[in-house]
Formats: C-alpha cells, structure tokens, sequence
C-alpha cells in the first residue's frame, strides 16, 4: 500500500516479540509469529565512523514484519517495522494490503 517513515507505539512480551501497536490513534492486535530480520543502513550518511563491536542499531536495524488487526478484528494487515535497539524506538516503514478473503 505504501513506503513509510512514522514513529509507531509497540508493545513487547517479555522475549522481545511484537504484540500489539498503536499507530495513527488505533490499537492493533498482532497475531502470532511475527517475522524478524535485520537491514544495513547507510550508516555513513549519519555517522562520522561506525565503533567496533557497534554494530547492531548503528550498521543494522531491526525490522518486523507482523500481521495484526485494528481492536483485534477486523481485516488483517501486514506491518513492516524498524526498532532502532539503541533507542527503543518503532517506526512503520511500509503497510502492505489488507488480506482479503477469497471469494469461491
């Protein structure tokens, strides 16, 4: 649906999982088995030089991609996200479609 760059209120179980959001006003219920991987950021375009053993949040990013739904019904939709480790804080970088049920 679209690229975006806005500062996002996540909630965490206590392993660090992804379980609800607050974005635009809105609750959302994450539903279960977010996915998680880790980006390369222009580092270089911020920083003067990167420390070793700096890695994590200066050279790479977070990023969730978590399916979840408004109130906890709802159609589902998919949620890129990116948590800088360094500051605790989520940003919504793309929200995908909404899934749609088949119809026969």
């Amino acid at each position: 649906m679209g690229m975006f760059s806005e500062s996002v209120e996540v909630d965490c179980s206590s392993a660090g999982i992804p379980v609800s959001l607050l974005w635009q006003g809105c609750s959302y219920t994450i539903g279960p088995e977010p996915v998680r991987w880790y980006e390369r950021r222009s580092w270089w375009e911020e920083e003067i030089r990167a420390e070793v053993g700096r890695g994590p949040g200066l050279v790479d990013h977070e990023i969730w991609r978590v399916q979840a739904r408004a109130g906890g019904k709802g159609p589902a939709w998919t949620f890129d996200l990116s948590h800088h480790l360094g500051s605790n804080r989520w940003r919504l970088l793309r929200l995908h479609d909404a899934v749609r049920p088949r119809s026969a």
